[in-house]
């Protein structure tokens, strides 16, 4: 019996091992996996997040007509300055920096957004006019700049009209996308439908209202942040 136990593979180290190798290497898939979501989220939720706000705020690249027709705004009120309010991949604010020349800087709450307009615009030639940062419009002062961009929602158009009248000088240039301000003629309009861009003077925003149903609707429950 002796013999026949010590004639015996030893099986048992082995099987042990063989058991544990499974857990092991369960463990570094799960770890794999969580990884890769996080990453994941990290890049998504910044893209889709401002659609959760009560204002929703998507990322929309301008056109290149709407692009065309912001610089053409700029051009004409000779400004030196400008601040992009949502500057998304930052394509406005090189352009204006490229074409004219100008200082510009774009805020945007995306940081991936951020990091690829300062990528885009050291590619560009302009890194040295421009600048791009993380911020929240809400919270950033807007009274250094001559001019300033943007591509605005209904619903936000009347509390922000009203900050940049508070914070501009009033010559400052104004240049709205998509939605002009309600209630306020403006004192330049360039372009067709979707591409259309509106030119203001700050001094000019200190009522501006809605004038479309669907508008009303958006802004009736949207609260100001304090």
């Amino acid at each position: 019996m002796g013999e026949a136990e010590q004639g015996r593979p030893d099986t048992v180290g082995w099987e042990e091992t063989t058991k544990r190798e499974p857990s092991t290497l369960g463990r570094l898939v799960l770890a794999g996996c969580v990884g890769t979501t996080v990453a994941i989220a990290a890049v998504i939720v910044p893209f889709i997040a401002p659609g959760l706000r009560k204002v929703c705020l998507p990322y929309v690249p301008a056109t290149t007509a709407q692009v065309e027709n912001v610089v053409s705004a700029l051009r004409q009120c000779r400004s030196k300055s400008m601040a992009d309010i949502g500057s998304g991949d930052g394509r406005l604010v090189i352009a204006a920096a490229t074409e004219l020349g100008m200082r510009g800087t774009g805020y945007e709450l995306n940081r991936w957004l951020v990091y690829y307009s300062r990528y885009a615009a050291w590619r560009s030639g302009v890194s040295s006019l421009t600048s791009f940062r993380k911020a929240d419009l809400w919270k950033t002062d807007f009274s250094g700049y001559d001019s300033c961009s943007l591509f605005g929602v209904p619903g936000m158009l009347p509390e922000l009209g009203a900050k940049l009248h508070r914070e501009m000088r009033p010559e400052a240039t104004v240049v709205v996308c998509r939605f002009p301000f309600g209630g306020v003629a403006p004192v330049a309009e360039l372009g067709q439908g979707i591409d259309t861009v509106w030119t203001y003077k700050a001094k000019d925003l200190h009522s501006v209202v809605s004038t479309e149903a669907s508008y009303e609707t958006q802004s009736s429950d949207y609260v100001p942040p304090s």
